[in-house]
């Protein structure tokens, strides 16, 4: 298991998460975007989570490897409680254990925050991801079918959750 640092995300730190989840964008199904996140786009996005909906970022040798979001679920005021979750790792450093870290993390916060609730909505392809989110106590929630296309095929979304 690689060593990180986890740390709330800064300004400073838009550059490399935008440059790891444009790498999915345009390669995976991880995320149903289908065009790369613009500099612009990122700072609304990232200006649009506060206090209540933290980003985090695993920083490893002085490099952001890895970030992870809590995002409103919904906008209309009975599900302020629950969340979703995004954990991205950069391409070169997957499958050492930044993911679990950045994920357990999440759900400290979230816990931490009074969140009741957190969503997991992955792409019905990405078992890896489905695995973690597991391994963390998210349970399935139900699965649409031929919801997402990307790559001229249709995909599946499999919601997960995990009650605090």
């Amino acid at each position: 298991m690689e060593t990180c640092l986890l740390r709330a995300a800064t300004a400073a730190d838009l550059a490399a998460i935008n440059a790891i989840y444009n790498h999915y964008v345009v390669s995976s199904t991880c995320t149903y975007q289908l065009e790369p996140s613009t500099a612009a786009e990122r700072a609304a996005w990232f200006a649009a989570h506060g206090p209540e909906h933290p980003v985090i970022v695993a920083e490893a040798d002085g490099e952001v490897v890895g970030w992870g979001s809590l995002s409103t679920f919904h906008t209309r005021a009975a599900f302020r409680r629950t969340v979703e979750d995004s954990v991205y790792i950069r391409h070169d450093r997957q499958r050492r254990g930044i993911g679990g870290a950045l994920l357990a993390e999440l759900v400290v916060r979230a816990r931490a925050l009074g969140h009741h609730t957190i969503i997991a909505a992955i792409d019905g392809e990405q078992a890896g991801s489905v695995v973690l989110h597991e391994k963390h106590g998210f349970t399935p929630a139900g699965r649409l079918r031929a919801v997402g296309n990307k790559f001229g095929r249709w995909l599946d979304l499999v919601y997960m959750e995990r009650l605090l």
